[in-house]
């Protein structure tokens, strides 16, 4: 038998206490992340309105599915997975955060330009990005998961953890609410 050398996601695996090695190799891996990884970035930063928390996220989301070693039908049903194990940290983060003392999230006005493109930086501007930086996290969740990534109701409602039926309820409440965020304030500061 002979030694064959270890990748750097066999060592990682090794390093984290695991005796067998990850189900997908190295170079599988990093095409998918290369694939992957922005879209999902982009939501994490959304969803928490933190770039840093964004990036150690995706990192946490990335190292949970490779190392949980599933086999997935198909490409899309591997990036649905990083999708759901992202937004499971960005709640389980929330629900941490909800317990230290009352902070606000805020999306940043301008994001840098080493990171984001022109595009990003565009949409960071809007109107909409702020409301939506007001809005709760599951709200927002399911707003960008909806009309951003084009997810279907079913696919939704995996991630989140809600039922089906009720993802067109939560939307309808979730689009109300940013629609209020939207209007402009009168001269009393009271919303029409």
């Amino acid at each position: 038998m002979t030694d064959l050398p270890l990748t750097r996601v066999d060592a990682l695996a090794i390093a984290a206490g695991e005796r067998e090695a990850l189900s997908m190799t190295e170079d599988a891996f990093r095409a998918f992340y290369e694939r992957t990884a922005p879209g999902v970035w982009a939501y994490l930063v959304r969803t928490t309105g933190d770039r840093a928390q964004a990036d150690d996220l995706l990192q946490e989301a990335c190292y949970r599915m490779l190392r949980s070693g599933r086999e997935y039908e198909s490409a899309e049903h591997q990036r649905h997975a990083l999708y759901v194990i992202a937004t499971n940290l960005a709640r389980d983060t929330w629900r941490r955060r909800r317990h230290a003392p009352e902070t606000a999230v805020e999306l940043p006005d301008e994001l840098s330009d080493s990171t984001v493109d022109v595009a990003g930086r565009a949409i960071a501007r809007t109107d909409l990005h702020r409301a939506l930086g007001r809005l709760r996290v599951r709200d927002r969740q399911l707003l960008l998961l909806a009309y951003a990534h084009g997810w279907t109701h079913k696919e939704i409602s995996e991630a989140l953890g809600v039922t089906t039926a009720s993802v067109k309820l939560l939307l309808w409440r979730a689009r109300r609410r940013v629609l209020l965020h939207l209007q402009p304030a009168t001269l009393d500061g009271v919303q029409p």
